[in-house]
């Protein structure tokens, strides 16, 4: 539809609460919006567009065709517009980039070795959950903070499986573990203490200290002095997390305080969790500068906690929102309990709001000095390349050890930043010795190649190719774009004797040193860096892969989907190669564990000898 195709849909509906949806021209939701009457809100949209903020501008630019939801009353609008944001992720809309619950910690008695982890939701199975709390932070500071005080494993080592399978880790001998991998401690022990790590959760210190005071004094009569000194460190370390209140501290805030704060190019939405008049955490969102800052905290405020299931008693904001009488009764009703949302006007709730506000504005001013940064960063390397400040930048890199598993990465920056969802990894063919122009070739090749299909994920072109080594390695990249018939600036990445880019370097040989400019040399080094740090990743993992398997080889009855298993369960050689006889008959045919087990002892018993 054309623009004002557009705008007479928009003044021919009706005068109806509603929720509208922007579409681009792959019929894509770029936008969800309420209103209270249709046909006033979204006419604006294309009438005085000089009003909008240039996002609002780009957003209808894009927009092709739109749909309408009539409601029966602007409360099912409002819950409507929720389920329909959640459901499509709008570009354009206003979202919380982690919508996760508030953490829960669970903890299942039933098993033989129990152990307190962190969740986001509560399921419908046998084990305890205590929560919610504030954060994830505090939550993993109370879970952290049990675990030393009690001396539970911080490992992913499996009991009663990997006991005595190899010797204890730093935890054990910083004494923040009490040694659970070796056969010395036993699953009572264990699970005596697991016990005490539920009475502290429950927040049953009292409980918990007097078994312990109990257990040392029982050691003192029975002269082990040894464990009775033990006993003594646990109960002064249950005495002093006692006093901190971590588990009063950690949980669920009553009052959360909203704050609001702008700069030129960034706004930021801040949530302050307060229990007992006391602040517990922060959490905030930094986005681009709203036409409407009402709108835009209306909008953060329901999916900050719908999406998490849980709400405060109480909810201090920093100015009226339209909707803020809907939203209560909303979270009322999906989240069953009462949600007083209030905006104060004087006393300590107001200083409290205050608070928040400055909070919102710091985190905001932050992000913009930072972006600010960026920005000039790109305009002086844009300079120094003689072409436009480069948006979008991708590097490129080669691994590989005497030829084998030849990898390469492609890592991409936007807007000065790293774009990790825009990364990519490439496993080179045909290629049996180490040629890294002949790789680079390869895989600028097969990137372009992508491109010219519009392959998804590879649809972007690069304002600007940096390339890890010389001329020739440039060089290789231009006949990869030519062969495309494509263009664009192509630069090798120059090293000094300390691995560090020194200089650009252009495809016909021209040098441009950029290690006397510290700005730039820091960003190019931070390019250069993330790259191999990729290509080389993606290296040690085929190789460890192809190692791993291969020590598998030859053994009678073990296959591909063998191996597979094995390492499963085992995760590793070592611990294959350690287990017993009994172990690996859980897992494979009597006949297949022998071999395994005698490949690995006969071999120890040779090179033994």
């Amino acid at each position: 539809m054309t623009f004002e195709e557009l705008k007479e849909k928009a003044l021919s509906l009706p005068l109806s609460p509603g929720v509208y949806i922007m579409r681009n021209k792959d019929d894509k939701v770029i936008y969800v919006g309420k209103a209270k009457k249709l046909k006033n809100r979204v006419s604006q949209y294309f009438q005085d567009t000089a009003s909008h903020s240039a996002k609002t501008r780009l957003m209808v630019s894009k927009i092709y065709h739109f749909d309408v939801i009539v409601a029966a009353s602007e409360f099912e609008a409002l819950v409507l517009e929720c389920s329909l944001i959640k459901r499509y992720m709008p570009k354009y809309n206003i979202l919380l980039k982690d919508d996760k619950g508030y953490p829960y910690l669970r903890l299942n008695m039933k098993e033989d070795y129990p152990k307190i982890t962190m969740v986001s939701r509560i399921s419908d199975d046998s084990a305890d959950y205590y929560g919610p709390y504030g954060s994830r932070g505090i939550t993993q500071a109370l879970m952290e903070a049990i675990r030393i005080t009690l001396g539970l494993p911080n490992c992913n080592r499996e009991f009663p499986r990997d006991i005595d399978k190899g010797r204890p880790c730093l935890h054990y001998h910083m004494k923040q573990c009490a040694g659970w991998c070796q056969s010395t401690m036993t699953a009572a022990a264990y699970r005596e203490r697991m016990e005490q790590a539920k009475q502290l959760l429950q927040g049953n210190y009292k409980s918990a200290a007097g078994n312990i005071r109990k257990q040392m004094l029982e050691a003192a009569e029975e002269l082990n002095f040894e464990l009775a000194a033990s006993l003594r460190d646990r109960l002064n370390a249950v005495e002093a997390l006692s006093q901190k209140q971590l588990v009063t501290a950690g949980s669920i805030a009553d009052t959360d305080v909203i704050g609001y704060g702008e700069t030129e190019a960034k706004a930021c939405f801040a949530v302050l969790h307060f229990s007992g008049g006391n602040l517990l955490d922060k959490e905030y969102e930094v986005f681009p500068l709203p036409d409407d800052k009402a709108e835009a905290v209306s909008s953060l405020l329901k999916q900050f906690y719908l999406s998490r299931g849980f709400a405060p008693k109480r909810v201090l904001l920093p100015f009226e929102i339209e909707d803020r009488e809907l939203i209560s009764q909303l979270a009322e009703q999906q989240l069953q309990r009462k949600v007083k949302l209030h905006v104060p006007q004087r006393g300590d709730n107001v200083q409290l709001v205050e608070l928040a506000n400055k909070n919102a504005l710091e985190e905001a001013r932050r992000v913009t000095d930072k972006e600010e940064k960026l920005t000039g960063i790109l305009t002086l390397l844009g300079k120094m390349l003689s072409m436009e400040p480069p948006k979008r930048i991708e590097s490129f890199d080669i691994s590989n050890i005497s030829g084998t598993d030849i990898v390469a990465s492609m890592v991409v920056f936007e807007d000065g930043k790293p774009r990790k969802s825009g990364y990519k990894r490439f496993k080179l063919e045909g290629l049996s010795n180490q040629d890294d122009y002949a790789s680079m070739h390869q895989v600028l090749q097969r990137r372009f190649s992508h491109y010219v299909s519009q392959d998804k994920g590879f649809e972007k072109f690069p304002d600007l190719l940096l390339i890890d080594g010389g001329i020739t390695h440039a060089n290789m990249a231009v006949q990869a774009l030519q062969e495309f018939q494509l263009t664009l600036p192509v630069f090798g990445m120059v090293k000094d004797n300390r691995h560090r880019t020194r200089a650009l370097v252009t495809p016909e040989g021209q040098e441009i040193s950029i290690d006397t400019n510290q700005s730039i040399f820091s960003f190019i080094g931070n390019i250069q860096e993330e790259t191999h740090r990729f290509a080389i990743t993606y290296h040690r993992q085929l190789r460890s892969k192809r190692l791993r398997y291969s020590a598998l080889d030859g053994i009678a009855g073990i296959g591909p989907k063998r191996k597979q298993e094995l390492l499963r369960q085992f995760k590793s050689l070592t611990a294959i190669g350690q287990a017993s006889l009994s172990e690996l008959e859980r897992i494979l045919p009597k006949d297949a564990a022998l071999a395994v087990y005698q490949h690995f002892h006969v071999k120890g018993e040779e090179e033994g000898t």
